[in-house]
């Protein structure tokens, strides 16, 4: 496993990362969720990211659960707020940032988080307020860094005109965007505002919902043990299981082929080739899986190759 600074910070981040969004404490049962987080580590991949809303805050528990007792330096973790918990509450006031990032440290079983991340702007907070609150928690130790996910260009520049030069109110250190063959947005804006300000991207969804891996086929139902098939993960994958993007995804099949690729290998390998890109989240139901993904780490594309991508995508592409 190969590693990339993120942003400015120290933290080292391997090119793969685990994401926990549907899976743990929600969507798979308890003894293979454990295999997946312990083949992580096997793995070096050994930073993970997960949010106070995922499986309402069971993804924070089980992350917790299953790393107790392990050396807290030898694994990065990372969570999220902003949308609604089940109790109603949500935002990144003052007052929310305090009771979920409490809340947060509680579940996870740690002191401190590495990575604290806005999930979404909130527009019902001075932005202000949302940087002072955040500031507090490194300052108090809570947090290492601070991060966003799913920002605009503007609220970006404004975080940091709102910093500027006064070294006492912590900035940003990472973006966390969709990204990957088939949505690809962020280049457009995000990727070289967030390079001329220090900021790295850790991408999510870079396999599209399990799109790119190979393993949907256009005009057929979704293999029965995978996400697609599966009632509490499968209903984020719409715009990603439409015949014309399977279809599409097909054509990438000979050049993985060629290369002695995997499709997911090939899919990654593509994202992780943007310098400003430290690391790609993938999910996993399956131990095996994380060791497709974990070999995509350090792999080159050439030019021919990369052409030939955007050849067999360009219909379906979002750009």
């Amino acid at each position: 496993m190969r590693y990339r600074s993120l942003g400015t910070s120290d933290l080292q981040v391997p090119e793969i990362s685990f994401g926990s969004w549907l899976t743990l404490g929600a969507g798979l049962e308890t003894k293979r969720s454990q295999a997946c987080i312990r083949r992580c580590l096997d793995l070096g991949i050994n930073f993970f990211d997960t949010a106070n809303v995922y499986a309402g805050g069971a993804a924070e528990s089980f992350i917790g659960e299953t790393l107790a007792g392990i050396e807290r330096s030898s694994y990065m973790l990372a969570t999220k707020a902003y949308f609604p918990m089940p109790d109603g509450a949500r935002g990144l006031s003052a007052e929310q940032i305090k009771i979920q990032s409490h809340a947060s440290l509680r579940r996870l079983n740690t002191d401190y988080v590495d990575l604290y991340q806005c999930h979404r702007y909130d527009n019902d907070t001075p932005l202000e307020e949302t940087m002072t609150a955040l500031t507090r928690m490194v300052e108090h130790g809570h947090a290492r860094y601070i991060g966003f996910s799913e920002w605009a260009p503007d609220q970006i520049q404004a975080a940091r005109d709102l910093v500027g030069d006064d070294s006492s109110v912590a900035s940003f250190i990472s973006s966390q965007p969709e990204y990957s063959i088939l949505w690809r947005k962020p280049e457009v804006e995000v990727f070289g505002l967030c390079d001329r300000l220090g900021i790295g991207q850790i991408v999510w969804s870079p396999l599209a919902q399990g799109a790119l891996t190979g393993k949907y086929r256009p005009g057929t139902p979704a293999p029965a043990d995978s996400r697609g098939a599966s009632s509490s993960m499968g209903s984020m994958m719409g715009r990603w299981r439409s015949d014309e993007v399977l279809g599409a995804v097909d054509n990438l099949r000979p050049l993985a082929r060629d290369l002695g690729l995997t499709m997911a290998q090939l899919a990654l390998a593509w994202v992780l080739r943007k310098p400003e890109v430290t690391s790609a989240i993938v999910g996993a139901s399956r131990p095996e899986q994380l060791d497709d993904n974990a070999a995509a780490s350090g792999v080159l594309l050439d030019a021919t190759t990369l052409e030939a991508i955007d050849e067999a995508v360009n219909p379906v592409r979002e750009t």
